[in-house]
């Protein structure tokens, strides 16, 4: 249920009895759950603006609010706020709607570009953040009932593909079989080439023209490079659980065939200009170092095209094409003034209407300890699969130490879970936008705000259903303990949460709100006994163990890591 969507009206309808229609109520979570569950601080602002004593006013809004059952308090405090405590009945009857989610009654197309690794090499940690960001917001969107597209922009055509063949031609290995290895210490040669021998890069130039001309050879080539890239990066996704498949990839290559259309139309609405032998599109929006309408290069000089060439076009495609609403880029926050200015001007030629948005969902570096970007002990850029091999290592010598006598099987697959699910929270629990330190210790640690913490409470949860034998669900629930009260509330602000992520594309909002159900059910658990408990106060305590067990389950899920019922 939304909460918030169920307190408002009646807030709503006090506010105007009190002559304060219209004015914004700013209902929050209250901070201590010793003065109540919500706090009410819109009436200060409006007591300002009506030159009224605010204290006077909210003791007026009280009054009102508490002759409705909803609450089984309301109390005005400091200078004009209102504290609210759920009423133990609103609770009970609405505990079951914790679960219950209202889809979106206008459910949006949302395209949503996340991981988009580039090809001819394998996958690594810089692939990390947007791959399960990206994977958590279209698990919630979709959940909440919106028609999402998934869309792999992957790297799979441009200069360093031209270089590869050239190398390939040159080492007379065009007709044998490869590895993605073996195409990456292909392109590390070729690069060195291509910065040292300028006849081999002019050379890599026309494989490039060729490549773009549908040179069937060169494109026999080119999909070769491309199929055993998929694959790897299928095999990535699979380890780390994402939704991500093969039909959600959506290259490069899939617009070159309108960049020219992108260019001839951005010339005809007067945008793209001619500069110094480049196409150029001048924005006033956006300033260079000398205060001028900073340059948005859309076409080399000799013809060549540019990122963001193919971003109008993939602009254009999600939009004419694929009916997208709202286009999310899940993008290093190094891309920010990129996308800015693609979204400027494509607003400008038209290709991003008013009614569709457009937003990007930038995201800080994974950094080490030592406050650089996460690398191995030589230097080298970590490879994204031994990342996700450490991890369940790593979390393989934890099960055992706890638990020696699980089977082999078992071991590895709580291991499994648990290694791939810390690297996945570690990453999502924290503020998108912000570095963060990857730290072993912490993200494998049963203590804190760590994935196996929660997955051991979810645990925890199942044990106790082991021993409970036959209980009610639909049974009358009675709440009288403080605790029973408080975590009934958080249980019913899980829908709340999921719209707040929808909206924002902050999953950490939804690893913090699971981290506190945790916390609270602990507490719950060790001071109200459940199954020593008799009648319906141990039905009842099942009950809020049941729904804990299922927001926890799902919450974590819509993160994209799983849950056991064993550790």
């Amino acid at each position: 249920m939304k909460l918030h969507q169920n307190l408002s009206p009646i807030i709503e309808q006090a506010f105007e009895q009190t002559g304060l229609s219209g004015s914004p109520i700013i209902l929050q979570a209250a901070k201590n759950p010793d003065f109540g569950d919500f706090q009410i601080n819109g009436v200060m602002g409006a007591a300002k603006k009506l030159k009224q004593n605010p204290r006077d006013l909210s003791t007026q809004v009280a009054d009102i609010l508490k002759q409705n059952p909803t609450f089984s308090s309301v109390e005005v405090a400091g200078a004009g706020f209102i504290n609210l405590r759920l009423s133990p009945e609103f609770l009970a009857q609405n505990l079951s709607g914790s679960l219950k989610i209202t889809p979106n009654p206008t459910p949006e197309k949302i395209i949503i570009d996340y991981s988009s690794p580039n090809l001819a090499k394998e996958m690594h940690v810089g692939h990390l953040r947007s791959s399960i960001i990206g994977d958590s917001l279209a698990r919630v969107l979709g959940f909440l009932g919106n028609d999402v597209v998934r869309q792999n922009h992957v790297g799979d055509w441009g200069t360093q593909f031209g270089m590869l063949v050239a190398y390939m031609v040159e080492q007379q290995q065009e007709n044998s079989q490869f590895e993605l290895a073996d195409l990456e210490q292909f392109y590390r040669n070729a690069k060195i080439r291509f910065d040292e021998d300028e006849n081999f890069a002019n050379l890599s130039r026309d494989y490039v023209v060729k490549l773009q001309g549908g040179d069937e050879t060169v494109l026999a080539l080119w999909r070769q490079f491309v199929d055993i890239s998929l694959q790897h990066a299928e095999d990535v996704y699979t380890k780390l659980g994402l939704l991500l498949e093969r039909g959600d990839v959506a290259g490069e290559s899939r617009y070159n065939d309108d960049l020219h259309n992108v260019i001839n139309e951005l010339s005809e609405k007067g945008l793209a200009v001619d500069d110094d032998g480049a196409k150029v599109v001048f924005l006033d929006e956006f300033k260079n170092k000398e205060g001028e309408p900073a340059a948005f290069i859309v076409q080399k000089q000799g013809g060549g095209f540019l990122y963001a060439t193919t971003d109008f076009a993939c602009m254009r495609y999600r939009v004419g094409k694929l009916g997208g609403t709202r286009l999310l880029y899940v993008v290093d926050t190094r891309q920010d003034l990129h996308f800015k200015q693609l979204f400027t001007a494509s607003r400008k030629a038209g290709w991003l209407p008013e009614n569709v948005s457009a937003e990007f969902i930038g995201f800080g570096t994974m950094m080490g300890k030592d406050g650089k970007p996460f690398k191995t002990r030589s230097g080298d850029t970590v490879k994204l699969v031994d990342l996700i091999d450490e991890s369940i290592e790593r979390a393989a010598a934890l099960v055992q130490s706890k638990n020696p006598d699980l089977s082999a099987d078992d071991v590895a697959n709580i291991a499994r879970v648990v290694g791939i699910g810390a690297v996945k929270y570690a990453d999502l629990s924290k503020n998108r936008t912000s570095d963060y330190v990857f730290d072993w210790e912490n993200m494998l640690s049963f203590e804190g705000n760590t994935a196996p913490y929660l997955q051991y409470a979810y645990t925890r949860v199942q044990s106790v259903f082991k021993k409970a034998g036959d209980w009610d669900i639909q049974a009358a629930c009675v709440l009288k303990e403080p605790l029973e009260q408080q975590l009934a509330v958080e249980l019913l602000k899980f829908e709340d949460v999921l719209h707040s992520v929808a909206e924002s594309c902050y999953p950490h909002y939804l690893a913090t709100y699971l981290y506190g159900l945790a916390t609270l059910f602990s507490r719950f658990y060790e001071a109200c006994p459940i199954l020593k408990a008799e009648g319906e106060t141990r039905n009842s305590r099942l009950q809020l163990a049941h729904y804990t067990g299922e927001v926890l389950r799902n919450g974590l899920n819509l993160l994209g890591i799983e849950t056991l019922d064993v550790m």
